[in-house]
């Protein structure tokens, strides 16, 4: 993991230019690329959590990995919830990748705290989402026990974020958000990747989600926008407070 002093001021500078440059950041454009790995338990939840952030980010040029903590083969068998992982990641243009745990069977111990550091490790990522560590599902909560302990043995490296899925129902307390971000413009392809999770009742669960998404569009100025917590000990910061678009 790049963790030098050399490696963050490097970072840190490239958000300072996409967050000063006050333009779209198209693919073509001479700036800075960031990769950003966004963390769930199980296939979906990146997508309904934060899939209009992840849209747009890489409609803007920026690599995006979305990490999940099990095959979400609950109730419905692992190649059916892989499949739609991977049609979903096609449409926000991301990679999909997967930490090998067992749905409903999560692990949080020294050794799976030593697995999760190499994923980390070898993803190096620039900025990293996960849930809000007060969740109702518990494998919500341990991927992102996970994370904060490899985060923290590889000494802060990179700042992290942390998302809310359905809120109220799944995430709970969730804070004054410290960033939100406009997902109107990409909306239908935030529901598009949602919906191709099409064994696990998507059309109940994105009406949930979205409910949520126009709650934060109240609360920021947009028709529909996603919220973000970030961690006080980030080395730095690559979104923007007052909306994405110097950064995308």
């Amino acid at each position: 993991m790049p963790s030098t002093r050399r490696h963050l001021l490097k970072t840190a500078a490239a958000a300072a230019t996409l967050l000063s440059t006050g333009r779209e950041l198209h693919p073509q454009a001479q700036q800075p690329k960031l990769k950003f790995l966004i963390a769930g338990g199980h296939p979906g939840d990146p997508e309904y959590g934060c899939g209009g952030t992840i849209a747009r980010l890489t409609t803007a040029g920026h690599d995006a990995v979305l990490l999940y903590l099990n095959e979400g083969a609950w109730q419905t068998p692992a190649p059916i919830r892989t499949a739609e992982a991977r049609k979903a990641c096609d449409i926000l243009r991301a990679r999909p990748t997967w930490a090998g745990q067992t749905d409903n069977r999560s692990i949080v111990d020294e050794a799976h705290f030593a697995a999760f550091q190499k994923i980390i490790e070898a993803e190096k990522p620039d900025a990293v989402f996960t849930h809000w560590p007060i969740d109702n599902h518990p494998d919500h909560r341990a991927i992102t026990s996970l994370l904060h302990e490899a985060w923290n043995r590889l000494k802060c490296p990179f700042p992290i974020y942390y998302y809310e899925v359905s809120s109220g129902d799944d995430t709970l307390q969730f804070p004054a958000p410290t960033h939100f971000i406009d997902i109107t413009p990409v909306a239908d392809t935030k529901k598009a990747a949602c919906t191709a999770h099409a064994s696990q009742n998507p059309g109940y669960f994105y009406d949930l989600q979205d409910s949520v998404a126009r709650f934060r569009g109240l609360e920021s100025g947009h028709t529909r926008a996603e919220a973000f917590v970030l961690l006080t000990r980030s080395p730095y910061d690559v979104l923007p407070r007052a909306g994405l678009s110097s950064v995308v």
